[in-house]
């Protein structure tokens, strides 16, 4: 690896860790203003509220607390709940939610992935026809409503009309009672791969080495999936990582309505309750996740492609 690559690499990285110490300085800000006390039982004394938080450190000033917070996490420990689940450890809570919603999150992006390719690729192979103009409907309806009404009409039809699925998340039949949520999830995939591929489909198909390759006397179908499909799902895949991550910070309202614990509904109940520490790791992993995906797919397009290396190193 050569030396540009690496002071490349190690750039990305250097803003990536500022950008998230910056966000983390903004978050527990943020999370310390809010309104009333994380002690939020009404039954405490004044003087029994003042002995908890000392005893938890909430009586030190701001700066001494994001001090230690930060020692804390540098070693896996985001504090414990205050109110939802007394005193246990955040990084377990959060880590047991983060594991379904990921879970969920990738089910959504390979079963999207899937399905939205296919339908770009019969879009783009019939171009300007009634199934390419049904396949930009449905595409458009993907993206437009938002994954919580479809969750509210699978909801509706498969399990209080038809009953093939539970209502509410079982962690009896965590299988049955997932499908709702994924499919609810995998619609917004479904439109925006679908949007991409056939965009780069028409693209790669009107190119000048699709027509070389087509002058040589290639099969239609050697044409399509070994040269077209290959070729454009290239800057389709890229958007996948961005996806998973807005999938998993966009699946609060879908796991409310199915009753999944997942990170979405750990949060919502959170800020219910104002239980600090886990509002504030929920959203820190939120954008470290986030600001990770983002630098694999810099660092990666740096890698593959110097153009975009030394245009940024220009920049």
């Amino acid at each position: 690896m050569s030396k540009s690559t690496l002071k490349y690499i190690g750039k990305r990285l250097l803003i990536s860790v500022v950008t998230l110490f910056v966000i983390l300085v903004v978050l527990f800000l943020i999370v310390k203003l809010l309104p009333g006390s994380p002690i939020n039982n009404e039954r405490l004394s004044e003087a029994q509220r003042a002995a908890i938080e000392a005893r938890y450190g909430l009586d030190q000033p701001i700066l001494t607390q994001f001090v230690n917070y930060v020692k804390n996490m540098l070693t896996g420990d985001f504090g414990v709940s205050y109110n939802m689940y007394k005193d246990m450890p955040v990084s377990s809570l959060v880590g047991s939610a983060a594991k379904i919603s990921f879970l969920y999150g990738l089910s959504a992006v390979v079963i999207g992935g899937i399905l939205g390719t296919l339908l770009g690729v019969f879009a783009a192979l019939h171009k300007n026809t009634i199934w390419d103009t049904l396949a930009t409907v449905i595409s458009v309806i993907g993206v437009s409503v938002p994954s919580f009404v479809f969750a509210m009409m699978i909801l509706i039809l498969f399990a209080s009309k038809l009953h093939i699925f539970p209502t509410q998340y079982s962690s009896m039949n965590p299988i049955g009672s997932s499908i709702m949520p994924v499919m609810a999830l995998s619609v917004g995939v479904i439109a925006n791969v679908a949007r991409f591929t056939r965009t780069e489909m028409v693209s790669v198909i009107n190119s000048e080495y699709m027509t070389l390759a087509e002058a040589k006397g290639l099969d239609s179908k050697t044409l399509i999936f070994k040269h077209a499909l290959r070729n454009a799902l290239i800057p389709v895949v890229t958007i996948l990582g961005p996806i998973l991550v807005n999938l998993m910070t966009g699946t609060m309202v879908v796991e409310k309505i199915c009753g999944v614990p997942g990170l979405g509904k750990l949060l919502i109940n959170s800020i219910l309750s104002n239980d600090v520490n886990i509002i504030l790791a929920c959203s820190f992993l939120y954008a470290a996740m986030y600001i990770v995906m983002m630098l694999i797919i810099d660092v990666s397009y740096g890698i593959i492609d110097p153009r975009i290396r030394l245009g940024k190193e220009d920049s």
